[in-house]
C-alpha cells in the first residue's frame, strides 16, 4: 500500500503500539478501496488467455479424481536458467526452495470425465519457453509437477497423490478461461548498507554449517470476517530480527514469501484470496518485532 512518504514495499520501522498501527492500516486500506470504487485506481494486472499444454490426472487423499491443466503463456516470467546438473544439486541440497518457478494458479472448476463422473480441474500457467524445456526433459517435468502440486495443496488445502500420469489424447480438461496476472512489479529487496554487514570476526566460521531458518509464527485476519473480505492483514512474529533491513519480502497475487537474513526465518505460504500486490504494504514494528502486511483483496 503506497503512501506519499514511503514508496517501498517494506516500509520503515515504527515504534507505535500494535492497536494504533492496526487501526491506521485499516483506515488506509478503506480509503484506497474507496478510491478504486470512485475510479481513481488504475488496474495493475491484466487478463491473459493461456495456451493449452497437457493435462495430468491424479487423485486426492479421499480418492477424488483431479485433473491439472499445465498451460503456457509468454506473459508469465521465466524461471532463472538452470542446467539439469544444477537442478540435481539443488534437489540434493537442504534448501531446494531457493529455485522458484513463476506460475499462475487458477481457480478450481467442476468438470465431467469420460465416464460421466464429476471431477475437479485446476489450471496452472507457466512460461512458454520453460514449458518447452519440460517437454524434452523428464527431470524438469517431474520437478514442475511437484512444485505445482505443492502450490495447489497450499492454496486450496488439498492432499494430492504423487502418482500421476499425462493424458495422451487430451491437452485440457474443460474449457480455457482467462487468468489475471500482475503487469507491474515493485522493488521488494532493500539493499543493506555496508555499515550493517557484520565484520569477518563476528561471522560464523566456514567450517560451521549454518542452521536452517525457522518458520515464524503468523496469523491472517480478514476484514470483514464474514463473506468476501475487502482486505487481509497478516501479522508475522519475528523476535530475532534486529532491523527491517534484514527482511526480503516477495508478495504475489496469492502468495507470501519472506526471508529474514542471515538464515533467521523463512515463510512460504499461500493466501486464501487473491490480493492486489501494488496496493499492499508492510510495516515492521521495532518494539514488538512484528511484520504487518495489509493486502486489499481483489473484488469478485
Amino acid at each position: 500500500m503506497s503512501s506519499t512518504t514511503d514508496q517501498s514495499l517494506l516500509a520503515t520501522e515504527i515504534a507505535e503500539d500494535e492497536e494504533a498501527l492496526y487501526r491506521a492500516l485499516l483506515l488506509q486500506a478503506t480509503q484506497e478501496m474507496q478510491g478504486r470504487v470512485s475510479g481513481a485506481w488504475e488496474p495493475q494486472s491484466k487478463q491473459i488467455r493461456p495456451q493449452p499444454g497437457f493435462c495430468l490426472k491424479t487423485r486426492t487423499s479421499h480418492d477424488d479424481k483431479v485433473f491439472i491443466n499445465i498451460c503456457r503463456s509468454e506473459y508469465i516470467p521465466a524461471p532463472p536458467e538452470l542446467s539439469e546438473q544444477g537442478l540435481v544439486s539443488l534437489l540434493e541440497s537442504e534448501d531446494p526452495s531457493g529455485y522458484r518457478v513463476p506460475m499462475s494458479l487458477g481457480e478450481p472448476h467442476a468438470e465431467v470425465d469420460n465416464s460421466g463422473n464429476g471431477c475437479t480441474a485446476y489450471d496452472i500457467t507457466i512460461n512458454s519457453a520453460f514449458f518447452e524445456k519440460i517437454q524434452t526433459n523428464k527431470l524438469f517435468l517431474e520437478f514442475l509437477v511437484t512444485v505445482a502440486q505443492e502450490g495447489l495443496e497450499n492454496k486450496y488445502s488439498l492432499e494430492l497423490s504423487r502418482e500421476w500420469r499425462v493424458l495422451k489424447n487430451r491437452k485440457f480438461m474443460g474449457s480455457v478461461t482467462d487468468q489475471n496476472i500482475r503487469t507491474k512489479s515493485r522493488p521488494i529487496i532493500q539493499e543493506m548498507d555496508r555499515s550493517e554487514v557484520p565484520k569477518p570476526s563476528s561471522m560464523t566460521q566456514a567450517s560451521e554449517p549454518p542452521s536452517p531458518p525457522d518458520v515464524p509464527e503468523y496469523r491472517i485476519l480478514a476484514e470483514p470476517a464474514e463473506g468476501h473480505p475487502s482486505f487481509l492483514v497478516a501479522e508475522i512474529a519475528l523476535p530475532k530480527v534486529p532491523s527491517v533491513r534484514s527482511l526480503v519480502l516477495d508478495l504475489g497475487e496469492d502468495h507470501i514469501v519472506l526471508w529474514a537474513r542471515p538464515s533467521l526465518y523463512h515463510l512460504d505460504i499461500y493466501l486464501p484470496y487473491n490480493v492486489i500486490q501494488e496496493e499492499s504494504g508492510a510495516q515492521f514494528q521495532r518494539n514488538s518485532k512484528v511484520l504487518t502486511l495489509t493486502m486489499p483483496v481483489q473484488p469478485l
